[in-house]
């Protein structure tokens, strides 16, 4: 049986109070860890007015346009799940939730999928021209490990908690991660594949982040770095429900809604969950894999609270119920 560590870096302290499970309110949860997580950032961020040219306007234009902050807030619940401290997952899950804006900075570029509009707002390249717009997704892309190396580290977690977070967030971004992904989806464009192939490629483009922020959370609260792959086994499921959502969204919602063009899988001739296996197939695997994930969680070992995690699950596949 797994024990939680009691005297790791991670844990003690302050600790963030438990959740009754069934009394979980995803919105509010989301919003207040949002909150922790952007005045975080609004605190290391460069000031807009400061230069060179528009670069840290830009930035912040992307950082604190509309969004959930739905990884951050995972990596959050996870280290509460395990009764670890908020700050010691703060700069991880700030950092991750720069990383993810960073690929949303790139997604959009027209070498890519040329995209308009990006949490009700146009998108950086439309914003600020193209050539900016590459430059402070290469910008989000680096300063998290800024963060992350930053000296108060060390007084929130030990140096090999510190290297182990480094390395997670490393690899969802490089060739197990976001731009393996990305790679992926360029070559299948214009063309069909089968449900396999997809699925390899939203581990890497969508899943990576998502299984990086599991495991953050679950380092940060101290559990032992050999338990990491056993506890972070929901994060798999969790990853492949929020892509099955995302293609039912971009059928099913209004633009307002998405905060981005609907109908763009489509227009691109883009495979996806809804396209091979239609609306109702799409749901269904959505479906079956949150309750997968719920299977998952209920197997973490006792003296963890999960009820969270549970509910961002549900909220996960509710998106495109």
């Amino acid at each position: 049986m797994t024990h939680l560590s009691r005297g790791d870096a991670g844990s003690g302290g302050s600790r963030s109070p438990l959740i009754e499970p069934g009394a979980v309110d995803v919105a509010a949860y989301l919003t207040e860890k949002g909150a922790l997580v952007d005045a975080f950032l609004d605190e290391r961020l460069p000031a807009a007015d400061s230069g060179p040219g528009k670069l840290h306007e830009a930035i912040r234009y992307c950082v604190f346009a509309r969004g959930k902050r739905f990884r951050p807030a995972l990596a959050i619940a996870t280290c509460e799940a395990f009764h670890g401290r908020t700050e010691a997952v703060l700069p991880a899950a700030a950092a991750i939730e720069l990383i993810h804006v960073s690929s949303l900075v790139h997604d959009d570029l027209p070498c890519m999928d040329d995209a308009d509009l990006r949490r009700g707002k146009p998108s950086c390249h439309r914003a600020y021209g193209e050539a900016l717009a590459v430059l402070v997704g290469d910008w989000l892309l680096a300063f998290p490990f800024e963060i992350l190396s930053c000296p108060s580290m060390g007084a929130l977690l030990r140096p090999e908690q510190c290297c182990i977070t480094g390395q997670e967030i490393a690899r969802s971004v490089c060739s197990s991660g976001i731009v393996a992904g990305q790679v992926a989806d360029l070559e299948a464009e214009r063309r069909q594949i089968g449900l396999d192939e997809l699925q390899r490629l939203h581990v890497h483009k969508t899943g990576a982040l998502i299984r990086a922020a599991v495991r953050c959370g679950l380092v940060a609260a101290g559990v032992p770095f050999a338990d990491l792959d056993a506890h972070a086994r929901f994060a798999e499921q969790l990853g492949l429900a929020f892509q099955v959502a995302d293609d039912i969204l971009d059928v099913t919602a209004d633009e307002a809604t998405l905060g981005k063009p609907v109908g763009a899988d489509n227009a691109n001739n883009k495979s996806t969950y809804v396209s091979l296996l239609g609306l109702d197939g799409a749901r269904r695997v959505a479906e079956e894999t949150a309750a997968q994930a719920h299977a998952l969680l209920t197997e973490l070992p006792p003296g963890s609270d999960p009820s969270v995690l549970h509910a961002l699950v549900d909220f996960v596949v509710g998106r495109g119920s």
